[in-house]
């Protein structure tokens, strides 16, 4: 309560959430994040209590999305790999500034991605670059990167959100400084509180046309959709679709509807009873029917997906069919000694919208096949540190990646975020053949037998993929509907004339 109360005081301080529109100061654009790691959150874009939605605008990548998520140039101008893609060589961007005002070169790379691959960093991010054996630059401007074993896809591996490039050396002080080579520069950073970041001028691609973000730290979906509501916030990224009804109709709104590959579920963890067999966790996702599931959750704002978390348009994403068998459920349930049903515990929070309408759906539909679901409602604020990866059954929500990643992050043995603790050999080698295959038909293959593998024996229920709802104020221009990582922030602006 005392991280709501924080920023709750500082919007009142501007005009009160109960007073209408606030005057803010020309160029200002305001929105928040979920704090969702609580006094573990950090600019340090490697670190488990990241902010994207503050370090996507602080600091760039090697390679960066483009609209229809095609790998592009962003520090690096180009890229090249030999003839069984174990090396590759990265061309940089010359003349680009760090907003501490040191040069960007080739010592920055490889301080970046050397110290996401030091095992003592204990970063999530270092999963991406897994392939990656040595990171050596040739000269100020040309880096190499060996692999440890082919691997075709590395320029999708390198547009990861949290590979953000940082001064060489900066690794102690830069989960409070957030120096980058990104569009905006942290001029306060305080993550329960006000984050304001200004523009920074020397940005490669040209000076931001917005002069200052002010971002606050709001755990509480309701309550960011309260001040944004009330004119405090120019973008809620969290708008639940019912609620999109009621702003259409007002033109004080603008509702942007982005297809994703973004995907919440529920989690059974594979290495505690019941959960350990195979046939209850199979059960436990047989007795759903996902288009319920969604119509229910997200007002029909999705696609359904059979328990892969690939994304719908991504080329590796297999097609599979999965209705509904209660009776199917059934006699996995007796098979695994069962017979009568079982009782289980779901713990939810209100960090996403969609999760209690998921787990009161699931709960109906379990209770035919005979299975007692409790639902707990846990505090949002702390979630990702004291429920998640911890309880033995739970809610999640991942962002878009790419097919490779999408599918390592959450189930390969070794993965740092492996949130359902599946340890399944067979799995790891239909990825590990994925990787090293040069031939794209052979490489899908491998994939796709990876997601039909994990429909079968995975531990976690990934009913479908989501519409992302964005609520934005008229006076926001150049925003387009693409996903956040393609975003131009530089481009962005407002208009502060008045109504």
């Amino acid at each position: 309560m005392g991280q709501v109360w924080k920023v709750l005081t500082a919007l009142c301080c501007a005009g009160g959430i109960t007073s209408g529109a606030i005057a803010e100061p020309t160029g200002t654009f305001r929105f928040a994040h979920d704090v969702g790691s609580g006094s573990l959150s950090s600019l340090d874009p490697i670190a488990n209590g990241r902010i994207l939605t503050i370090t996507e605008k602080l600091m760039s990548r090697l390679v960066r999305p483009g609209v229809e998520g095609i790998p592009q140039p962003d520090l690096a101008t180009s890229w090249s790999a030999n003839d069984d893609g174990t090396v590759w060589t990265l061309e940089l961007r010359d003349g680009v500034t760090f907003h501490d005002g040191s040069g960007f070169n080739a010592a920055d790379v490889v301080y970046s991605l050397e110290r996401i691959l030091d095992p003592a960093s204990d970063s999530p991010a270092a999963s991406v670059i897994s392939m990656v054996a040595g990171v050596k630059a040739l000269d100020d401007m040309t880096v190499e990167l060996t692999l440890d074993s082919t691997f075709a896809d590395l320029p999708l591996q390198l547009m990861d959100p949290r590979l953000r490039i940082i001064p060489e050396g900066s690794g102690d002080t830069i989960g409070q400084t957030g120096i980058g080579t990104g569009p905006f520069k942290v001029d306060a950073f305080d993550a329960d509180g006000v984050t304001v970041l200004t523009a920074f001028e020397d940005y490669y691609e040209g000076e931001p046309l917005l002069a200052r973000m002010e971002i606050y730290g709001i755990p509480d979906e309701k309550t960011r959709l309260q001040a944004f509501l009330a004119g405090q916030l120019d973008m809620e990224r969290g708008i639940k679709p019912l609620v999109r009804r009621a702003l259409n109709r007002s033109d004080a709104y603008v509702v942007q509807e982005i297809p994703t590959g973004n995907w919440s579920g529920l989690v059974f963890r594979t290495d505690v009873p019941p959960f350990d067999n195979v046939n209850v966790r199979r059960a436990l996702r047989m007795v759903v029917d996902r288009q319920e599931m969604l119509k229910l959750a997200l007002d029909g704002g999705g696609i359904v997906s059979c328990d892969t978390p690939v994304a719908p348009s991504d080329q590796y994403r297999a097609d599979m069919d999965c209705a509904r068998d209660i009776e199917g459920a059934k006699q996995l349930l007796a098979e695994a000694g069962y017979p009568d049903g079982l009782k289980i515990k779901m713990h939810v929070a209100a960090v996403d919208a969609a999760w209690e309408a998921m787990a009161l759906v699931f709960q109906d539909h379990a209770a035919q096949a005979g299975i007692d679901v409790e639902i707990v409602n846990a505090s949002a604020d702390g979630y990702w540190s004291e429920v998640w990866m911890k309880k033995d059954a739970f809610a999640t929500s991942w962002g878009e990646r790419p097919g490779d990643q999408a599918l390592n992050e959450p189930f390969q043995s070794q993965a740092k975020w492996n949130e359902s603790y599946f340890q399944d050999y067979t799995f790891d080698e239909k990825m590990r053949q994925a990787r090293q295959s040069l031939d794209f038909f052979q490489r899908r293959g491998f994939y796709v037998e990876a997601q039909e593998y994990l429909f079968k024996r995975s531990g976690t229920l990934i009913p479908f993929h989501r519409t992302q709802l964005v609520g934005l104020s008229p006076r926001v221009k150049g925003l387009p509907g693409f996903k956040s990582d393609r975003i131009r922030w530089h481009q962005v602006s407002v208009d502060e004339t008045p109504s």
